[in-house]
């Protein structure tokens, strides 16, 4: 490129367009139009919702090139998590090293998405696991969402690696490659400043990675917004390995609806019901911090690495804590009423003058009780130091506690201690940078267990660490943890509320059939793409109008179920070919073997969990192995 500035116009003419839809679709006309498909002059047939198209960007040859996505595609997997997963084993070859330029790495919007529904904020991040291996996945909010689908595209597949670092500006007029040299160290936030003052167009959105990303941390994570962050397994690894620094979206194009009156008419009414409910108060004055207290009460916070379920001086980093010593103002999402982040300022003390968003409940476990950090304001800290370093907090946090841990043990030198924030900080940048002990840490918690030989120290699932929510009191989560495709997760099923409410049924079977409801309608809203806090509103009967609104697709219940059962099914096929066996989906032996409460009376339920294994393969139509069987 010679720092010279690169244009790929991907613009095809009309006469063309229609040619090559024509090839790629398949004319079932009365079929299509019945599910949800908008006609058009030349016989070209295409979702409402959708733009019908992905760009696939080379950074290799620095070429973009646009396909079609047929009705049928799409009628099966809707967007997001769906069309990620289809496009992943569609065009990744098996057995690609997750950091070489053969991986495929796919952003992708829902049909909801740059719509009026509130929830709708989100886009999500595909590829195979650097960290895990297996299904790569993770989901940001923000305002990056709807601008992306203004591109006039429903995906963004990129492949190939560039010979020196480089960002994309996709627009109306094509994908611009240009040189991001100079910005190649950058934390995050300078990063997106950066990318977005040199494109120059109001509107615009990016996302980027910070140094993490640049050096490969194999759960370094991709940010927008500045706070917004796709967090989980290592997508930002995937941009560093293909010297891809960030991307920037801006674009004009509208996406047809099938319903746009029927789709105001319910987001009038559903904000008419929920905008003054308790839980919409909840999230806008407290935001998730106020899980700390409820958690703690369940004795369910991991607390010094996994071996407590209540910290002692929780009440530090609680959401009294934060409201009594920061300044808090609640902070939204593209249309979102429930604002559940909060814009926080550190009035007191060696970081008085800090402001971030957060922290949230899932790094105040990590940074908090995993570390045993008793302070807000230094939890802040160590948050606003990943943001900027580009490092998943959950995985960041889990790390440096193992490295406490081997520390303790004489296995890793230069270890601080627990409650050690300078030490901490110290430990999260010499992993961002993959210096000195942090070589071995930014490997992820498997790998890094491994070299350490601290294997049966180590909770994680598939090499992903859990959330906030030990199984060990929790006995629906264990069965979360297991069965999650991209390794241990609290989002997949979000089951953990249930249990913690005790609304959960303590039968094996009972509970399983709950849970797997719970995982569906997850799955669906990840097709969408919809925010989780949002499910108090939105049940299946409204994401029943949004799809039917946006798509034109009428579907049942049971239907609906079903789509979503079949892109899991779709992931564990995907997981089976990279390797993924029956003993993955199961607990670390150190969760059934050690025990955690007020009197050291709860460990996972391993009979328990092989009856809820069972029937939740049942569920699905697999076998008694946990595998798709062949339709």
């Amino acid at each position: 490129m010679s720092g010279v500035t690169k244009m790929v116009c991907t613009i095809l003419e009309c006469r063309d367009v229609v040619s090559m839809v024509r090839d790629a679709f398949d004319f079932r006309m009365c079929r299509a139009h019945d599910r949800g498909t908008i006609e058009y002059l030349g016989g070209y047939v295409q979702m409402y919702g959708f733009h019908g198209k992905v760009l696939i960007i080379d950074l290799t040859s620095e070429t973009a090139r646009e396909e079609a996505i047929s009705d049928d595609v799409l009628q099966r997997c809707l967007g997001g998590k769906g069309l990620g997963s289809h496009l992943l084993m569609e065009y990744l070859e098996p057995g690609a090293d997750p950091l070489s330029a053969e991986n495929k790495l796919v952003f992708a919007t829902g049909p909801a998405a740059d719509t009026v529904v509130p929830a709708a904020s989100r886009f999500g991040v595909f590829a195979r696991s650097p960290l895990t291996g297996y299904f790569g996945e993770s989901f940001s909010g923000g305002h990056v969402a709807p601008v992306m689908k203004r591109t006039g595209y429903d995906a963004f597949m990129i492949e190939g690696a560039a010979e020196r670092p480089v960002y994309l500006h996709i627009s109306d007029d094509g994908v611009t490659f240009a040189d991001a040299s100079g910005i190649w160290g950058n934390d995050a936030f300078a990063a997106e400043d950066a990318l977005l003052d040199e494109a120059g167009v109001d509107g615009a959105q990016a996302v980027v990675i910070g140094p993490a990303g640049e050096n490969q941390v194999r759960f370094a994570c991709i940010k927008n917004n500045y706070w917004r962050t796709a967090g989980r397994t290592g997508m930002g690894a995937v941009m560093g390995s293909k010297y891809l620094k960030g991307i920037v979206f801006s674009g004009s194009k509208s996406t047809p609806l099938a319903d746009e009156e029927m789709l105001q008419e319910y987001v009038r009414d559903m904000i008419k019901e929920c905008r003054d409910t308790e839980r919409t108060e909840i999230m806008q004055t407290l935001g998730t911090p106020y899980m700390v207290g409820v958690t703690n009460a369940a004795s369910a916070f991991p607390t010094r690495y996994w071996s407590e379920g209540r910290f002692e001086h929780w009440e530090g980093i609680s959401s009294d804590a934060m409201q009594e010593t920061m300044e808090v103002r609640p902070n939204a999402c593209h249309r979102c009423f429930m604002a559940c982040g909060k814009m926080s300022k550190v009035t007191e003390g060696r970081h008085k003058g800090l402001v971030l968003e957060g922290p949230e409940y899932e790094t105040l476990y990590a940074l908090g009780g995993i570390c045993c950090v008793d302070s807000i304001d230094e939890v802040a800290y160590l948050n606003d130091l990943c943001d900027r370093l580009g490092l998943d907090t959950i995985s960041g946090g889990n790390m440096v506690a193992l490295g406490i841990e081997a520390g303790a043990r004489g296995k890793l030198e230069g270890q601080p201690d627990y409650g050690d924030v300078d030490g901490i900080a110290r430990s999260l940048k010499q992993i961002a940078h993959r210096e000195g002990p942090g070589e071995i840490l930014a490997l992820g918690v498997r790998r890094a267990a491994e070299e350490l030989g601290l294997q049966d120290l180590a909770i994680e699932v598939k090499g992903l660490e859990p959330a906030g929510y030990d199984p060990r009191r929790l006995p629906g989560m264990s069965l979360g943890y297991a069965v999650s495709e991209r390794g241990a997760c609290h989002l997949r099923s979000s089951f953990y509320m249930s249990e913690i409410k005790g609304e959960a049924s303590e039968d094996a079977v009972d509970k399983t059939r709950e849970f797997f409801n719970f995982e569906n309608r997850n799955t669906f809203e990840d097709l969408l793409i919809l925010c989780r806090f949002y499910q108090q509103f939105i049940g299946w009967d409204g994401m029943k109008t949004i799809l039917e609104a946006t798509t034109g697709m009428k579907l049942s219940r049971r239907e609906m179920m079903d789509l979503a059962s079949g892109v899991a099914s779709t992931i564990k096929r995907f997981n089976i070919r990279e390797g993924w066996t029956p003993k993955e989906d199961w607990l670390p032996d150190r969760l059934f073997e050690e025990p955690i409460g007020d009197d050291d009376e709860f460990v996972a339920d391993e009979q328990l969990l092989r009856q809820m294994l069972s029937e939740y393969y049942r569920l699905h139509g697999w076998n008694e192995e946990g595998m798709p069987v062949d339709e």
